[in-house]
C-alpha cells in the first residue's frame, strides 16, 4: 500500500473511530456512570468485535450482504432496536454506580457482540474494505486494514470513556446526573438516523 494510501486509512480509521456513534455514546455514559477502569471491557470488547465484523466483511461477508439487501436491512433495524433499548436503559439511569447490583457496564462479550448489529459499524467496515484494498494482494490488504483499525480503535474510544469518567465527580449531584443521562439517551437515539436511512 503506498504512503499516501496508508494515511489516508490511518486517517478514516482515526476519525470514524473517534467521532461521535452508538459506540462512543455509550462508553462516555458508561465512563460517567461506572468509571473508566469499569468501562475498559466495553472499550476492548468494541476493539475485538469490530476488528472481527471488519475481517469478515473483507473476506466475503460485505459481497453477501450486497447481494442479500433485505439482511442488511434486518440488521440495521435490529441493531436500531437494540440502541433505543440501551438508551432506554441510560435514560432512566438516576444514580452512579459503585458496584451496586443491579447497575453493571456492558461485559466485552456484550460490546464485541453489538459490533454485529452497530449500524455505523457495518458502514465503516464496508466502506474501509471497498475503499483500501487491493485486488491485486486482497488478503494482505485486508489483514492491513485490520491490523490498522485494531491499533487505532481502542485508543480513539477510549478517549470517550475517559471524558465521561472525569466527569463523574461533577455529574455525583443527582439532578445534574439525572439530565446527562436523558441527553445521553437522547443523542445516542439521534446517533441511528444518519445510519438507518
Amino acid at each position: 500500500m503506498q504512503a499516501d494510501t496508508l494515511l489516508a486509512l490511518f486517517l478514516f480509521a482515526f476519525t470514524t473511530s473517534i467521532t461521535p456513534g452508538p459506540n462512543n455514546m455509550m462508553l462516555f455514559a458508561s465512563g460517567v456512570n461506572f468509571g473508566f477502569t469499569r468501562t475498559i471491557p466495553h472499550m476492548f470488547g468494541i476493539g475485538a468485535g469490530f476488528l472481527t465484523l471488519l475481517i469478515a466483511v473483507g473476506l466475503g461477508l460485505g459481497a453477501l450482504l450486497h447481494s442479500v439487501p433485505m439482511l442488511y436491512t434486518g440488521l440495521k433495524f435490529a441493531g436500531g432496536a437494540y440502541l433505543v433499548w440501551i438508551a432506554w436503559k441510560i435514560g432512566s439511569s438516576r444514580t452512579l454506580s459503585e458496584g451496586k447490583a443491579g447497575a453493571v457496564p456492558m461485559t466485552f462479550l456484550q460490546a464485541a457482540a453489538f459490533q454485529w448489529i452497530n449500524p455505523k459499524a457495518w458502514v465503516m467496515a464496508v466502506t474501509a474494505m471497498a475503499t483500501y484494498t487491493s485486488e491485486q494482494r486482497y488478503l494482505a490488504s485486508v489483514l492491513l486494514v485490520g491490523a490498522i483499525f485494531a491499533a487505532v480503535n481502542v485508543p480513539s474510544v477510549s478517549t470517550w470513556a475517559g471524558f465521561g469518567s472525569a466527569l463523574r465527580q461533577w455529574l455525583s449531584d443527582p439532578i445534574r446526573l439525572k439530565l446527562f443521562n436523558i441527553t445521553m439517551a437522547v443523542l445516542l437515539v439521534l446517533s441511528l438516523w444518519p445510519m438507518l436511512k
